[in-house]
């Protein structure tokens, strides 16, 4: 099966569609064309990718992104089985396109409440565009195949659709929690919590544990990020790869989570929880229900009030002088990542179901 994969939002290394979904795909034997924003981002493709090159969609500029994914559509509609695209935007680059192959749009966040969230976006015009975003949801289901990234997801649709959760790689072993420094891995914005995050680093600098923060920032926060590094608060390491932001969680004292009570994240799986869980980490997190609900199930970490860098400070020096809660924290967070939430129980799912909806037979194993 020949599969091309399409993003101009998200950022090639993304680990979803990168490191879980192509990963899987490829090494089930099938060949992946993997079009992304590969020059706007600084990186090249993967050496088991074929990658093609496509403008970035950000901000208010993301005509020219749209038209160019377009134009590769139509140029290898009949060179590939299947086409997964994973921004909403791409629905016009693939709408009213004769003799496609089928289509699967990975629903990876609840578009209409994401809306309320963009900075570019003025306020006048959120409430329509959210109402046209629901309308093309609904469009986008009676043509298209459909993958959901939440089961919270499943109520804005008529129909069942499967569910591919952001689930992780869980090493077979792991480096017991440390004492010195604790880390956040992911988007970093305003409503992620990058004041609380700044706000935590000052607390924490007398007690000589330090602050890591590892992933892209959006306009709004790099300037506060990089106030923050230049007064020597804490760490930024800025986007990272995958594979390697996540060899930084090894050793941690704990895992932050720290997202505002905002309409998109009340359903949503915080990734990075699973991440730190995967990484033998107490996780220290805001109480969005997904986050308190997984914390809670496992003993896995400490639930800590919206935006409160003092109640983070302190959770982070209580885990620090208690090694062994510490440790017994961080062992159940594994354990139950490892049964619970290994990305490869459902990557043989989803590569069965586009495999399915392409019409091919899985390749035979040598």
């Amino acid at each position: 099966m020949h599969v091309l994969v399409m993003t101009v939002v998200h950022n090639p290394e993304d680990a979803r569609i990168l490191h879980r979904q192509i990963r899987a795909l490829v090494d089930a034997g099938h060949e992946v064309t993997y079009a992304a924003s590969y020059t706007a981002h600084g990186v090249v493709p993967r050496p088991w990718v074929n990658g093609v090159d496509l403008p970035r969609a950000a901000q208010r500029k993301r005509i020219a992104a749209v038209l160019a994914a377009r134009r590769l559509f139509k140029r290898m509609r009949d060179k590939v089985d299947l086409v997964l695209i994973h921004d909403p935007e791409l629905l016009f680059a693939v709408w009213g396109v004769r003799n496609r192959p089928p289509v699967v749009w990975d629903v990876h966040e609840d578009t209409p409440a994401t809306l309320s969230l963009k900075p570019w976006l003025p306020a006048i015009l959120r409430p329509p565009v959210r109402f046209l975003a629901r309308l093309l949801e609904g469009t986008a289901e009676r043509h298209l195949h459909l993958l959901l990234a939440e089961t919270a997801y499943a109520g804005r649709f008529k129909h069942a659709h499967l569910i591919v959760p952001n689930e992780t790689w869980v090493p077979d072993t792991v480096t017991p929690p440390g004492d010195d420094r604790v880390v956040y891995l992911g988007w970093l914005s305003r409503a992620r919590g990058v004041c609380e995050a700044v706000e935590v680093a000052k607390l924490l600098q007398p007690y000589r544990v330090a602050v890591e923060l590892i992933g892209y920032a959006d306009p709004q926060s790099r300037p506060i990020l990089n106030k923050a590094v230049t007064e020597g608060l804490l760490e930024w390491r800025d986007f990272m790869p995958n594979d390697e932001a996540l060899k930084r969680l090894d050793g941690a004292l704990a895992g932050l989570s720290l997202l505002h009570d905002e309409p998109n994240y009340r359903h949503s799986m915080p990734t990075k929880i699973v991440e730190y869980m995967a990484h033998g980490i107490p996780v220290i997190t805001t109480p969005s229900p997904r986050a308190v609900e997984l914390v809670e199930r496992y003993d896995s970490g400490v639930v800590v009030p919206w935006e409160d860098p003092k109640a983070v400070a302190q959770a982070v020096l209580t885990l620090r002088d208690d090694e062994e809660e510490r440790r017994r924290q961080g062992a159940r967070g594994y354990a139950a990542a490892r049964a619970n939430h290994h990305w490869p129980n459902s990557a043989k799912r989803f590569v069965a179901q586009l495999e399915a909806w392409a019409g091919v037979k899985p390749p035979l194993k040598s």
